[in-house]
This record gives structure tokens, C-alpha cells and sequence, in this order.
């Protein structure tokens, strides 16, 4: 996708969750993340269970609901939030109060420090991404050796998968496109090393991977 393209993608999607960031804990937009939530929750949990006051990473933070799991899962992590949208982080920001820290940033282009952190997820957020390459390996430069990254997203069969996908570039919200598992597994192994990969219920996913 060309910078001219990727931009305009990136900028309805800022604008679509600015709108929804007042009702996206509550409302239709959000039941997919949340259905998703306690899943990401508990594998970002046990990534961190060996790891005495782990730094996490949420791409995509939105309200920060998910990340306010996280934090009460484990306590002892500092956790930093990133998300387009100014209006998510603002909320984001007001429900972490000193627990955590929200800013607003590209997946593309993390504000981090190379091995800045022991786990990062993304919750219903990489389907946006424009280069999901690109964001792979920010992810991957931000983690530490041994860090591991947890993605819940969104996933349809393949004749279901075909139509949204000729649909979602249209989409206001930003859509780019939804993975199949051999496309995710792809995507992630550019930069990790193996992959695990299950679906969740008829319309989800969650992929795991470690840097090496």
C-alpha cells in the first residue's frame, strides 16, 4: 500500500474512534474487543509469569478497559498504552490515573527505546494497520530478547474472509483487512520466531510469538 493510501486509511480510523471513544465500553462497536478481553488478559499474564516487575506494552489501547485487566492481573508490571486516537487516550488516561500511562502514537512508528519492554499485545487493533509488517517489527525492536507477543484479532472462514476483504478498504472506520492463520503466521514469523495460532469462537483469533 502506498504512503498516500496508508495515511488516508490511518486517518479514518483516528476519526472513527475519536467518535466511538465515548461509547466503545459500552456499545456495539466494541463487543468483538471485549469479547476478547479475559483471552489476551491471561496470555499476557502468563508471559509475564516468570518476570518479577515486567514492562508491557498495549498497541492499540483504545479506553484502556483491557489494560486496566492487565494491571489488576499483575500488579508489579509497568504498563504504557498507545493508540491513534487522542480522544482513546484521553479516556485511557483518566481511568489509569497513576497505575499506568497512555500516549498517542502510529504501531507503525513506536515512541520506544529498542528492548524497552517484556510483553506487548494488540487486542482488535491489527487489522488496521496499513504495513502490518512494519508494525511487527516495531513490536519486535521495542521487545526484549525472550519478549513475547500477544495478538487477539479478528478472523472468517475463507469464502467469508474473501468478501469482507473486498469490502474493508471502503470501510469509514479504517479496515485494512482480516488475516487467515497461514497470512498471520506469515506476518509475525518475519521477525519472531515460531508461532502459535488458535481461533476463538466463529469470528476471532489469538496469536502468540517470542523474539528470539
Amino acid at each position: 500500500m502506498d504512503k498516500e493510501k496508508a495515511d488516508e486509511m490511518k486517518a479514518r480510523s483516528r476519526a472513527a474512534f475519536d467518535v466511538q471513544a465515548g461509547t466503545y465500553d459500552t456499545g456495539m462497536q466494541g463487543n468483538h474487543a471485549r469479547a476478547l478481553y479475559r483471552i489476551v488478559a491471561d496470555e499476557v499474564a502468563r508471559a509475564c509469569q516468570n518476570i518479577p516487575s515486567p514492562r508491557v506494552l498495549d498497541l492499540g489501547c483504545g479506553t484502556g478497559a483491557l489494560a486496566g485487566i492487565v494491571l489488576d492481573e499483575i500488579p508489579s508490571c509497568t504498563l504504557v498504552g498507545v493508540d491513534l486516537s487522542a480522544n482513546m487516550v484521553e479516556l485511557a488516561t483518566e481511568r489509569f490515573g497513576r497505575r499506568a500511562e497512555a500516549v498517542v502514537g502510529d504501531a507503525e512508528h513506536l515512541p520506544f527505546h529498542d528492548n524497552s519492554f517484556d510483553v506487548a499485545y494488540c487486542n482488535d487493533s491489527f487489522h488496521h494497520y496499513p504495513d502490518p509488517v512494519l508494525a511487527t517489527f516495531q513490536v519486535w525492536r521495542a521487545l526484549r530478547p525472550g519478549g513475547t507477543f500477544v495478538v487477539g484479532d479478528v478472523w472468517q472462514p475463507s469464502p467469508a474472509r474473501a468478501v469482507m476483504n473486498a469490502w474493508m478498504p471502503l470501510s469509514s472506520e479504517g479496515d485494512v483487512r482480516i488475516y487467515s492463520e497461514g497470512e498471520m503466521r506469515e506476518i509475525l514469523g518475519k521477525w519472531f520466531g515460531s508461532v502459535s495460532w488458535r481461533r476463538i469462537g466463529l469470528t476471532s483469533c489469538v496469536a502468540i510469538t517470542r523474539k528470539d
